[in-house]
């Protein structure tokens, strides 16, 4: 199995397999070992927010900083489940879960307005300024149904993106279609550029 897998035991291997509710083959989860002795450095046991930070697509995800309080000091059965929600084979379900977690920055269990807002501030960097995403943010959620005020719990979070946004997406793709809609939505009422 090569040196960083050997200390892995078919009992390990078959353990993370069970854990990720087999969205990973035995040899995916003997390549996501190898690359987590990889990044971890040290040798400790779990990976740093550093030592995440430390591969290029991470860094460079305009989303790095909320990712990393998801990832910082994961072991690596932990670590193998929460990239099964980047799998193919993950469900709809699982990617909106994580992108609810992306969105939930507190924990709470809530994404409100300011959750969303932070994100699309993340996404859109300086392309629009904070007036104008607050105008077509609330735009969004008043055509969805929502009040500035209203909060997202996670049902109503997977619902609302699985019916408008998510039906044969990846995660990421989940990401970018939220975006485009945010995009499409201030080309539509121009009057959002205007501040």
């Amino acid at each position: 199995m090569g040196n960083a897998s050997s200390m892995l035991t078919q009992y390990d291997i078959e353990e993370v397999q069970e854990h990720c509710h087999k969205l990973f083959s035995l040899q995916e989860i003997v390549s996501l070992y190898q690359r987590f002795c990889q990044l971890d450095r040290n040798a400790k046991g779990f990976i740093s927010a550093d030592e995440f930070l430390s591969v290029p697509e991470f860094a460079m995800n305009p989303l790095s900083q909320r990712l990393l309080k998801m990832v910082d000091g994961l072991n690596f059965k932990d670590f193998v489940a929460f990239l099964s929600a980047f799998s193919a084979k993950a469900s709809v379900q699982q990617k909106i879960q994580l992108i609810f977690k992306v969105y939930d920055s507190d924990g709470n269990g809530k994404v409100s307005f300011n959750d969303i807002l932070e994100v699309l501030r993340d996404l859109s960097g300086s392309f629009i300024s904070d007036n104008q995403r607050e105008q077509v943010l609330t735009q969004l959620l008043k055509e969805a149904g929502y009040l500035r005020d209203s909060y997202l719990m996670l049902d109503d979070f997977i619902k609302k993106l699985k019916s408008n946004l998510c039906s044969t997406a990846t995660t990421a793709h989940c990401l970018l279609q939220w975006q485009t809609l945010l995009e499409e939505t201030c080309k539509r009422k121009r009057s959002f550029w205007i501040a």
